[in-house]
């Protein structure tokens, strides 16, 4: 990694545990340190998270240096899922404590960077200390983001905020929750001293321009307009396939077309360490889990979904990371980038109705560098096989969904309007100024 990038102990704690940088880690991090608004677009398992944190990070130990840092947060993580955003923070551990342990090998100051969630999930305690103690790194949801813009506690924290990163953005831009965060991100922007520095992160985007028009929005200003697009691609080496049963699909399935599909996925299970297997649905979810958990025992399988308690998702993850759960069955609450360790093998039962939803699934195996996702799909209607089919055909011709921006969701407009002005006063055409700037 060349040394001028970071500070000389950010370096020495990144070539220890990676040796050099990927290649979208090497394009974005010159535009990110330059201050440039930027989309990153890379492959699943690239590196793309860190390459949009290690420069925030690098630039809070400069400063941490010269002064002691304020409680102040300066960064702003923005996830899809309240599990990725936990996620996020566990692995940000890793980086700042490494960091913290070379800068005092190196002989520098120690430079205490804190990183802390806001969900839905997070505690009173823990909203408490964050009102006290504000955390240089916060990990919020786009709905936790709005609370806060809406609380004076929370507009108080925000006004220092310099960058954003928005990861899984091509999550948000297709529906009303990229709406809301469009306008949450403008209300943002008057809060602060100077706009901050917006990073959006996806391994699918389609087209990519309209993906880096959502993330900077429509300013006059054209240092607020521009945006440095890294892209390296969707494309990668991957094992797909497509597992029929013997029997004939119908529209709906028989119990000896299930029970063939329960085999199959207990061999497949069976022949590797980890599977992760992916349904539309939480019933579904229940019921294949119980199934599977009949066949390898009930401590090797289990389920993950949205319904089910933080503690039992949390457990079932670090189950998973640690190679003591054979099997996870989960629905969408684990298709982004939620670090479960190496999984060999990702099965989908029944059509993911998007060529993006199998890739970013179908990537949660073989999720590291030199790394092969393996992944098999299920049909389980004739109507599946039909979608099943075309869909590794557009895979194998490095075809994406396009990604439809809704437009003007007035229900979503309200709603911020109200949430704003219930904060402070605003003249109309000042307020029409703002929310016009979002795409």
């Amino acid at each position: 990694m060349p040394s001028f990038q970071f500070h000389p102990a950010v370096a020495d704690w990144f070539d220890r545990h990676f040796g050099a940088p990927s290649e979208v880690q090497a394009q974005a991090w010159p535009a990110i340190q330059a201050g440039h608004n930027t989309l990153i677009a890379a492959p699943t398992g690239s590196g793309k998270t860190l390459a949009a944190f290690m420069a925030a990070i690098d630039q809070l130990v400069h400063e941490g240096l010269q002064f002691p840092l304020a409680d102040e947060t300066r960064v702003l993580y923005v996830s899809p899922l309240k599990a990725l955003s936990n996620d996020i923070h566990r692995n940000l551990e890793l980086p700042l404590n490494g960091i913290r342990d070379a800068l005092l090998e190196n002989g520098y100051a120690d430079v205490p960077i804190r990183a802390m969630v806001r969900t839905g999930d997070t505690t009173q305690t823990e909203r408490a200390l964050m009102k006290r103690h504000p955390p240089h790194i916060l990990v919020t949801t786009p709905e936790s983001l709005f609370i806060l813009l809406t609380s004076e506690s929370g507009r108080d924290m925000l006004q220092t905020v310099r960058s954003v990163i928005v990861d899984e953005i091509h999550a948000l831009a297709g529906n009303k929750r990229g709406a809301h965060l469009a306008l949450s991100l403008e209300r943002l922007n008057q809060l602060c001293a100077r706009p901050p520095v917006r990073i959006g992160i996806s391994a699918t985007q389609k087209p990519i321009a309209d993906m880096a028009s959502f993330l900077i929005g429509q300013h006059d200003d054209p240092e607020q307009r521009a945006c440095t697009i890294v892209d390296t691609g969707h494309v990668r080496e991957r094992d797909l396939a497509i597992e029929m049963t013997g029997s004939p699909l119908e529209a709906v399935m028989a119990n000896e077309v299930w029970d063939e599909i329960y085999q199959r996925l207990e061999q497949l299970i069976e022949q590797h360490r980890t599977t992760l297997i992916f349904v539309n649905t939480r019933r579904l979810a229940e019921r294949a889990a119980a199934a599977l958990a009949e066949k390898l025992g009930e401590e090797a399988v289990t389920s993950h979904h949205g319904s089910l308690a933080k503690e039992h998702r949390l457990d079932a993850e670090q189950r998973l990371k640690a190679g003591s759960l054979r099997a996870l069955v989960a629905t969408a609450s684990l298709e982004l980038g939620i670090d479960i360790g190496d999984v060999d093998l990702v099965c989908q039962m029944g059509s993911p109705r998007s060529i993006a939803t199998f890739l970013q699934r179908a990537g949660r195996s073989g999720h590291h560098l030199s790394g092969i996702p393996k992944a098999r799909l299920f049909p389980l209607s004739r109507d599946d096989l039909v979608e099943a089919v075309a869909m590794l055909d557009a895979i194998r011709r490095d075809e994406l969904d396009r990604i439809l921006i809704p437009q003007h969701p007035l229900d979503v407009l309200s709603q911020q309007i109200i949430a704003e002005v219930s904060g402070r006063e605003w003249h109309e055409q000042a307020l029409y100024r703002v929310f016009k700037c979002a795409r």
